[in-house]
């Protein structure tokens, strides 16, 4: 898997050609989420095996289709993108953490980590183009309720991966990360350990309340910087649960701040 692209800095970088692209990026999403819906999904649902073996076939289906979609939008011309530490994602029980400055940020983590469950917006259930996906892979909706919560640390108990987003949504250009404390909480009660992902995107796009087609001037980079393994062991210890999962919270709260400030021109993009 080729994980490292090279940035190109011509001025306005084709920018009415990556306008085009990102047009088509938008339509060739949309058409795939119904695609599945209606073609891909009825049939893996007539193949062998349990609830569980269905779920696992959606997910990987989904998690392959989103690293091609990555990949398209990268030889579009619309981004380039490096990962660091991959490797270390997808493990049982392992609670991905990761900010969200963008609306692809969940492409990229589920396309990397094909067999993880993901918290996701409500909403995607009611959306024609998404709720098909999304159901099918038993995604977690995130209402906000107890209900949800306990779904969270169940799935974690079983030993699955779990994707969260612990801003709740993406957070504005010039803004820092505000943490909900529902992360820390779902992490002390059902994570083997938790793994930060931190995403920066330069120059920022697909931000919150930002049009699809108000793309920057030159092409996107994408980087995704797999941080240290967090024993969650290590805060439950420190009182009641409602204290450990503050301190849980403000200590990754810290961690992004830090993480973010790093200046980016000086990270490095190996040539492919």
């Amino acid at each position: 898997m080729d994980l490292a692209t090279t940035a190109v800095n011509r001025p306005r970088d084709a920018y009415y050609w990556r306008l085009l692209a990102t047009a088509l990026s938008f339509a060739v999403f949309g058409l795939g989420g119904l695609c599945l819906r209606l073609l891909v999904f009825p049939l893996l649902a007539c193949m062998p095996g349990g609830r569980e073996r269905h779920r696992q076939r959606a997910r990987q289906t989904i998690g392959w289709l989103f690293w091609h979609f990555i990949r398209f939008m990268k030889g579009a011309g619309v981004l380039t993108y490096q990962v660091i530490g991959a490797e270390r994602l997808g493990r049982p029980g392992q609670l991905i953490i990761a900010n969200h400055p963008s609306l692809i940020d969940v492409v990229f983590l589920i396309g990397l980590v094909r067999q993880a469950n993901c918290v996701v917006k409500h909403s995607l259930f009611d959306n024609p183009f998404t709720r098909g996906p999304v159901g099918e892979a038993q995604y977690i909706g995130n209402d906000g309720s107890m209900d949800m919560l306990e779904e969270a640390v169940d799935v974690l108990r079983q030993g699955q991966p779990l994707i969260i987003f612990p801003e709740g949504t993406r957070t504005p250009p010039g803004q820092v990360p505000a943490f909900h404390r529902g992360a820390a909480a779902i992490a002390l009660r059902g994570a083997n350990i938790i793994t930060p992902v931190t995403i920066k995107v330069s120059p920022t796009t697909l931000t919150k309340n930002e049009p699809w087609y108000r793309i920057p001037s030159r092409r996107v980079h994408f980087t995704l910087t797999v941080g240290a393994d967090i024993d969650p062991q290590a805060f439950a210890t420190q009182g009641p649960a409602p204290q450990a999962s503050r301190k849980l919270n403000d200590y990754l709260h810290q961690y992004y701040l830090k993480e973010l400030a790093t200046d980016e021109r000086s990270t490095t993009r190996p040539a492919p």
